[in-house]
């Protein structure tokens, strides 16, 4: 089972590092049906790791889903800096105030993404046991971490 949920967790990784940036980009049928598989392959992943009996899982996988929704949102705003730093990092040295307001977005979306996973944690506690929204929380942080890592290694630092 750990072996199944490395090799998905680097896979997931590495596919989802790529999405947000092609979102921005005019979706094709291919790229479609690749997102498609990336939210498979990731649901999978969370349901061979949580032990939910048939009432937490039919409270869960709404919340899931509806987490899945806004994080979404939230790697797609990723994506969009991820351009905007490597439009601006390609003119030269990037001006104090680009640099400025791309930080403070950088910030402002990891305290959205804090927030997501307060709220969501709470509402999942409401119907399933601490521990196990504990667990699903540190499933969904692996994977960040691991998508986290892919951008850091493809991010040049700033001169």
């Amino acid at each position: 089972m750990k072996s199944l949920f490395q090799k998905l967790l680097v896979g997931l990784a590495i596919m989802m590092v790529a999405m947000p940036a092609l979102a921005l980009a005019e979706a094709t049928t291919d790229m479609e049906m690749l997102a498609e598989q990336i939210k498979t392959d990731k649901k999978l992943l969370v349901v061979n790791n949580m032990t939910l009996t048939n009432a937490e899982a039919s409270n869960f996988w709404p919340l899931y889903d509806a987490y899945q929704k806004e994080l979404h949102t939230v790697n797609h705003e990723i994506a969009r800096l991820v351009v905007q730093f490597a439009e601006a990092y390609a003119k030269g040295p990037i001006p104090n105030e680009t640099a400025k307001k791309i930080r403070d977005d950088v910030f402002a979306l990891e305290d959205k993404e804090v927030q997501l996973k307060r709220s969501y944690s709470d509402k999942m506690e409401k119907f399933i046991p601490a521990w196990k929204v504990t667990r699903y929380m540190q499933i969904e942080s692996k994977i960040r971490a691991v998508v986290k890592f892919e951008l850091a290694a493809r991010i040049p630092l700033t001169y």
